[in-house]
């Protein structure tokens, strides 16, 4: 008769899991609770509040992103900008010792500038989420009251002043709600405003152009108002010279790039030397530039478009033929003595840094002379002290029996007359 074979069982003293080991529940509105209550107990002295923030000991880690919205709008902020309210309404969930709860003076808010400051400092693994905490305000921009717009954007101007946070967050200000309500043109205006009574133009430009927004400021604007005209005309009123300025040389670039584009499109078809001046005219007209502003440009793109022999016996020969095609377009934009002056140090400087043309300068310069590219004055001119130092002593060589022979033929000239 078979008999039942016992099943192996585990047996021995079961563990416990240790404190440090359970996972604790996610309590925000504790947490919150706790911030409002210290910050509360400081009266508004701020410098009080920096204190209680360095040794309460809360979970800053889990909760920053509920502490920052504290610390900006007084409470646990809900989707949309709103401050969440809690069904126990003898419970205080809201605070005024924070920054949408100042009086709006500037120097109070610089005052809670320098609370971020020391908790940042002090925790810097809050940094992140300080930043994430700063793209959710400006996404819920709409939901804040004017006055509280305003404080955040004077806050903001001073941060980022002083380099607390990456200009990238702005991009949420090219929303189409809230650019289309005009929100987005009056918070930048008075953050620029802000950040130029802490820093000049040169900190502001400096941080746009690493976030790259800097070529996107006119998208501040709805669209029915977006021009340039419009941008300069704000920005002047308000008194912001400086974002002008810098607007203006930012166009300028983007239209020197259109520019280049449609002039390398035009070179690739084969069209022909007289369509390009004609476009080349209109377009200085439409934009208002002078040939001075675009002789370098267009000198750039011109030679951008061959790919140069690195003999120099051959690109001589393949750079003469080049500029004679295009001789007419290079004398659209070298009509004045300023533009002149810029071509010839241009083509120095250039025949410099690229070597294969170090003997191809004075051959440039001649079939310049010859196709009223350059008047004799302007090679004269540079001759005489107008270059650069470049390559100088090889180039004044270079040019030496042609200056003689212009010489010359001008000192006849003058005895015929």
């Amino acid at each position: 008769m078979s008999q039942k074979t016992e099943k192996p069982s585990l047996s021995g003293q079961r563990l416990k899991t240790r404190k440090r080991d359970e996972k604790e529940k996610y309590d925000p509105t504790a947490f919150r609770d706790a911030v409002i209550q210290g910050l509360n107990e400081t009266e508004g002295d701020l410098e009080q509040v920096s204190k209680f923030l360095d040794v309460c000991k809360l979970d800053y880690r889990r909760y920053s992103d509920v502490l920052f919205d504290v610390l900006f709008a007084g409470g646990q902020l809900a989707p949309g900008g709103s401050i969440l309210e809690d069904p126990d309404q003898s419970k205080v969930c809201r605070t005024d010792i924070c920054v949408f709860g100042c009086d709006g003076d500037r120097n109070k808010l610089k005052a809670y500038f320098d609370v971020f400051n020391k908790l940042l400092r002090r925790y810097k693994y809050l940094e992140k989420s300080f930043e994430e905490s700063i793209r959710k305000l400006l996404v819920f921009l709409k939901g804040f009251t004017d006055d509280e717009q305003e404080k955040l954007a004077i806050t903001l101007g001073i941060i980022f002043a002083n380099g607390f946070c990456k200009a990238q967050v702005l991009v949420c200000l090219f929303e189409d709600h809230v650019v289309k309500e005009g929100i987005a043109l009056r918070f930048a205006t008075a953050l620029f405003r802000s950040w130029l009574d802490e820093k000049d133009i040169g900190s502001v430009v400096k941080t746009l152009r690493a976030s790259g927004i800097d070529s996107r400021l006119l998208e501040l604007f709805p669209l029915n108002k977006r021009s340039q005209e419009a941008f300069v005309s704000h920005f002047k009123k308000e008194g912001l010279e400086g974002i002008v300025n810098f607007q203006n040389k930012q166009q300028s670039v983007e239209i020197k790039k259109e520019l280049q584009k449609s002039l390398e499109e035009m070179m690739e078809n084969d069209d022909n030397p007289k369509e390009i001046v004609g476009y080349l005219t209109d377009y200085m007209k439409k934009h208002e530039l002078s040939d001075s502003d675009l002789v370098i440009h267009v000198w750039n793109t011109l030679m951008s478009q061959v790919e140069w022999n690195k003999k120099e016996e051959l690109v001589a020969e393949q750079a003469i033929k080049h500029l004679k095609k295009y001789a007419l377009v290079i004398a659209t934009v070298a009509r004045s003595t300023e533009a002149e002056s810029k071509l010839c140090i241009k083509i120095q400087e250039y025949c410099y840094d690229n070597m294969a043309f170090m003997k191809v300068f004075q051959k440039i310069l001649v079939l310049f002379y010859k196709t009223d590219v350059l008047s004799e004055d302007s090679i004269l001119r540079w001759y005489n002290g107008g270059h650069s130092a470049k390559g100088k002593s090889v180039f004044l060589e270079q040019m030496k029996s042609f200056v003689e022979w212009l010489q010359n033929a001008e000192e006849e000239s003058d005895e015929e007359d």
